[in-house]
Parts: structure tokens; sequence; C-alpha cells
């Protein structure tokens, strides 16, 4: 049985995406018990409807066990260039052996420099890192983000 590759939209991700999600979050997340998981798919429909979000997924037969979503758009510092910054990107524990996730990762970017995207940016976590996976695929390490909770 093979998997499948596809660009998705939030009609058919939507409802399949939620248990994903909340592994995601619980494998993930920070500062769980101060922020829960609540998406804003209004935003998300608009952005999609804009042109600015972009899924990719992998499904087993139809059953959805990966995802990468990016917002896409012109830089603001660099507006002849289009870049894709990924916004959440998973694949169920279970088919992380084998190349499931690398197959992932290169199929949006295909998608995505077939759209005439220049650059694609993609965030990982520091507790739960796969950077040997984004150097073989040819990302290059670029920047650190520091977080801190504020809020009360």
């Amino acid at each position: 049985r093979l998997n499948r590759y596809q660009p998705e939209f939030m009609l058919t991700f939507k409802p399949d995406a939620q248990e994903l999600l909340k592994s995601h979050w619980e494998e993930i997340a920070l500062n769980k018990g101060k922020i829960a998981l609540n998406p804003d798919w209004d935003v998300y429909q608009t952005l999609e409807d804009s042109g600015k979000l972009k899924i990719f997924t992998v499904r087993d037969d139809d059953k959805l066990i990966g995802y990468f979503v990016v917002l896409v758009g012109t830089g603001l510092h660099y507006k002849d260039h289009v870049f894709a910054v990924n916004d959440v990107l998973y694949l169920d524990q279970d088919c992380r052996k084998g190349r499931t996730g690398l197959k992932l990762i290169k199929f949006s970017e295909q998608c995505l420099k077939d759209d005439g995207v220049s650059v694609l940016s993609v965030n990982t976590k520091v507790h739960r890192p796969f950077d040997s996976l984004m150097e073989y695929l040819g990302f290059n390490l670029v920047e650190r983000v520091y977080s801190k909770y504020i809020g009360d």
C-alpha cells in the first residue's frame, strides 16, 4: 500500500486533522497549562481563500497521517520574491520510520517551487528536533528564536 501525497484544502483537511492536531499539540506544545489548542479556523480559511495558505498532506488510504502547512507571500524586505514559511508540520508517530516525512517535505517543496516560491523556511522545536533531516534536504540553519511566556 502506497502513501498518497497531495495538496489539500481546508474543506477536507479540517475535519480529518482534529486527531493529529491534538497529538501534535500534546507532543510539542509549550505552556500547555496556560495556552490551550484552539485553532482560528476562520483565519485559516481567509488565508486559504486569498492564496496565502497552502496545505500538503500524506494519507494512508484515506487516513490523514501527516501535514505540512505553510503561509505564502512576498517578503516585506524582498517584494520581488515569494516566501513560504511553515505554520505546522507533523507526522503521526507510528509513521516516522522510513521516508514518509522526507517525502512529504520534498513533495511540498516541489509544489511550492512550481507555484513560484523562492524561499521555503521550516521551523523546528529545540526539544523535538529533526535538524539532520532538514540538513539532508539541503536546508540551512539561519535563525534562532527565543520565547518566553509573559501572560498572567
